[in-house]
């Protein structure tokens, strides 16, 4: 029988989705905890070696309990424990190039920080055409989709998920346009979209929550928004 887990989050973090997304993808039942990266408790600072989330509490057949911390450590652990759909190809060679590419999902999000954050308009023109082109990147490697693997959903898809539900509260701002010209990602996103272990992953409120977010850090992608309304 499987042991309890509790998956410590945020509500916005889309490292945190991965491991939701994987979970749902399934059917494990877990607990999950929210906390306030900017007032971050005690007991969290007790068992996250890195002060980040996500966590995923494991209760032993001992009743001692391991944290693991690190999302893909996190998902390559529900892989190998949990029953459900299988979330990595079989084949070795495959199966390599499918955590290759959550690295890559990995060094979006990195320019996807600087790109929602910055204020500076030459910092958000780099990320923006880093994310191009790690986007085009990504289109030459998709087949016909509608996942990443084709027909079988798989733990790169819950890498991108998250990765592409940012857009979905940006291009409600500005059109960033970084779709139009890749019609296999943009498919690909749509499918992710509806997937219900997708939609799952966040509380209803997250657009809201993005924006707010947004708002705290007096993001250009915020205030370019507010110019094209007031124009």
């Amino acid at each position: 029988m499987s042991q309890p887990l509790t998956l410590v989050s945020h509500l916005l973090c889309p490292y945190v989705q991965r491991a939701a997304i994987a979970l749902h993808e399934k059917g494990v039942a877990f607990e999950r905890v929210v906390i306030d990266l900017s007032a971050k408790p005690d007991w969290f600072l007790a068992i996250s070696p890195l002060g980040k989330v996500p966590l995923l509490r494991v209760q032993r057949p001992d009743g001692g309990e391991t944290v693991l911390f690190e999302s893909n450590v996190i998902c390559e652990y529900l892989e190998e424990t949990q029953p459900g759909a299988r979330l990595h190809p079989e084949d070795p060679l495959a199966r390599a190039e499918h955590r290759a590419w959550m690295e890559f999902g990995s060094a979006i999000l990195a320019d996807l920080w600087g790109y929602e954050t910055t204020k500076d308009a030459e910092v958000f023109a780099q990320k923006r055409q880093a994310l191009a082109d790690k986007f085009a990147r990504v289109e030459a490697a998709l087949g016909a989709g509608p996942f990443f693997a084709g027909e079988r959903f798989s733990l790169v898809d819950a890498v991108f998920a998250p990765v592409f539900r940012y857009f979905e509260v940006f291009d409600r701002l500005v059109d960033s346009k970084l779709f139009d010209a890749l019609p296999r990602v943009d498919a690909w996103r749509r499918a992710l979209a509806a997937r219900p272990s997708v939609r799952a992953a966040v509380v209803p409120e997250y657009p809201e929550h993005l924006m707010d977010f947004l708002r705290k850090h007096e993001s250009l992608l915020l205030t370019r928004a507010e110019e094209v309304r007031a124009a």
